[in-house]
């Protein structure tokens, strides 16, 4: 038998704390979509078993769905609400457990905008319509800053008027009460992609005249109240992520400006901690595509491994705020690299998670953090421990 190694300092494995909360370690479980829920919103046994284990899976933080602040934010029939105080007790379910397992419990509030009365994406992403109608799930219309389809075949989005912003503001600010109530430790703000708050960001969206439109700081106005609203009612010893789109991504795609750009996002990120915004959380692009994935798709060309951690790293550099990098993560040594860089402070893993609920366990182990089999639940830990004292025969050779 093979001598054990010894067991590595590392930084993903490292706790971080932000205000009150202390996060064990700097895996974060990315808000991803399950289109599981009716339409009354409420979350069932199936976001349970999804959510539940990946604080079995060595993930510090895991982050529920994209929780919808208002009915009309919907991006399809099957998506989860945080718009009633019905919502609260599934979810209360989730985080218990979490806590349970010495797992930090986070939520998303979001709200789709342009993008809303769509399929569920494994039925296709296209517009509701008939066929829908006939099911029972009738089509609506999205609104957002401007007239203007996200995509050309979608529902035209009705643009907000100002009141209807104010009340939106409000909308979120009730949404984050339910959030607390439902016991999560840490809230993210989406709006990113092309959803209804990068709708207002983007100057390609982002259409109007008055106070929300025109110049940067115009079309910041929307993002800063929903951060000025939320932090008013959040937990003061609770932090806040906000979730933004760094790049647009347009101009090599259809010849149009480059849209919002990075040095946009350094300013909204410089603006947003002045609010008590803790985090931001960076991705890219989405807003004329259905999804931010739909840019690459156009490009006709691979992600590449970490492509947006290069964005991060300018946002913690230049607006002197914590970031989350998220993108093309695919394992211990590269998510290490990337702390160890002084590129990010926390780490979200979204698809390889659902390709590997253990992708924490596996990155301790990956990069020694755990020789042991110390970070795996003793009942399967003992036995794995056990398997690598033993050793296993390769047959292959003979």
């Amino acid at each position: 038998m093979s001598e054990k190694p010894a067991k590595r300092d590392t930084l993903l494995f490292s706790p971080y704390k932000l205000r009150g909360v202390t996060f064990p370690n700097r895996i974060v479980l990315a808000p991803m979509q399950m289109y599981k829920t009716g339409p009354d919103g409420l979350a069932n046994d199936w976001h349970f078993q999804h959510l539940t284990k990946y604080a079995i899976g060595g993930f510090g933080t895991v982050m529920t769905e994209a929780l919808i602040v208002e009915p009309r934010g919907r991006s399809s029939y099957g998506d989860c609400g945080i718009w009633s105080d019905d919502h609260i007790a599934p979810l209360r379910r989730v985080s218990d457990f979490l806590h349970e397992c010495g797992v930090v419990a986070a939520a998303q509030l979001h709200h789709v905008g342009p993008k809303a009365s769509r399929q569920r994406p494994f039925e296709g992403l296209r517009p509701l319509g008939d066929a829908e109608a006939a099911k029972g799930e009738t089509p609506w219309q999205p609104v957002s800053s401007s007239p203007g389809r996200s995509v050309h075949e979608y529902h035209e989005p009705r643009e907000l008027t100002v009141d209807e912003i104010k009340q939106l503001v409000d909308v979120y600010a009730a949404a984050a009460k339910r959030v607390d109530k439902a016991g999560f430790d840490v809230l993210d703000i989406h709006a990113a992609h092309g959803y209804l708050i990068h709708s207002f960001l983007s100057p390609i969206a982002n259409m109007r005249t008055d106070e929300y439109g025109g110049d940067i700081n115009g079309r910041m106005r929307f993002a800063l109240e929903i951060a000025e609203a939320v932090r008013a009612v959040w937990p003061s010893d609770k932090p806040i992520l906000y979730r933004i789109s760094c790049v647009d991504w347009r101009k090599d795609l259809d010849d149009r400006n480059d849209g919002w750009t990075i040095e946009d996002s350094i300013v909204l990120a410089g603006e947003l901690k002045k609010r008590g915004i803790d985090m931001i959380d960076c991705s890219s692009g989405g807003i004329r595509a259905a999804n931010s994935m739909m840019d690459y798709a156009k490009k006709r060309r691979k992600y590449e491994r970490g492509h947006q951690v290069p964005y991060a790293e300018a946002i913690r550099r230049e607006a002197e705020i914590p970031t989350m990098a998220v993108g093309v993560i695919l394992d211990g040594p590269q998510a290490e690299a990337i702390l160890q860089a002084g590129q990010a402070d926390l780490i979200a893993i979204g698809r390889e998670a659902l390709f590997n609920p253990h992708w924490g366990l596996h990155a301790a182990q990956a990069i020694g953090a755990d020789p042991d089999w110390a970070h795996w639940p003793p009942s399967y830990g003992w036995w794995l421990e056990l398997r690598e004292r033993i050793g296993i025969e390769d047959q292959t050779s003979k």
